[in-house]
């Protein structure tokens, strides 16, 4: 992660990787932790790398030589590890992204791109759904596009309730997706979302 001038330096963000260590009741001059606040930071740094790239530059370029090809495009089970943000704790998912082209298509790692960059930032699933959806539709212009995530919330199963096993599902349907029942069905069909799949 490059600093910027509003951004703190390596140096005060070390400090406060120690700070929290002292606060959770540790000595962070022990030999075991003397290190630790290099680890994190250079953690976060993997972790948040999405605040550094703009997602819809993946999407810029397209191939429109696909013999006429019109119809649905879906990518299912892209993992992903994202963080929430209102306790910093792991979401851990999988993203489902299908769209209906309009005379071009884009290459499909890019769709992974895609989720990556949003994943890679402090989130609430929803927002990472809708944000998903709507790079797809600003830059691709298709018929329509769908996004389902799954994900599992730390902040949920590791702290508060502590309830395993649980995971949320958030959807966002722009164009055919919403407006044309046997599109969304279709795309729902395609991915298979939910237990025993």
């Amino acid at each position: 992660m490059a600093d910027t001038p509003d951004k703190p330096s390596r140096d005060q963000a070390e400090a406060a990787v120690r700070t929290l260590l002292a606060w959770a009741g540790e000595d962070p001059a022990r030999e075991g932790l003397l290190d630790t606040p290099k680890r994190v930071v250079e953690a976060y740094g993997d972790w948040f790398s999405g605040y550094d790239d703009d997602p819809r530059e993946y999407l810029a370029r397209t191939f429109e030589e696909v013999a006429g090809y019109d119809e649905m495009i879906v990518l299912r089970d892209i993992e992903f590890e994202s963080h929430c943000e209102h306790h910093m704790a792991p979401i851990i998912g999988k993203a489902h992204v299908g769209y209906l082209p309009s005379g071009k298509v884009v290459g499909i790692s890019k769709l992974a791109r895609v989720v990556e960059t949003y994943a890679r930032r402090f989130q609430v699933q929803e927002k990472m759904t809708a944000q998903i959806a709507q790079s797809i539709q600003d830059v691709l212009q298709p018929l329509g596009v769908g996004v389902v995530i799954e994900g599992a919330h730390e902040c949920m199963t590791t702290r508060g309730v502590h309830k395993r096993g649980v995971s949320m599902i958030t959807s966002k349907m722009l164009g055919m997706f919403r407006d044309d029942a046997r599109t969304r069905a279709e795309f729902l069909r395609f991915i298979d979302v939910g237990p025993g799949r």
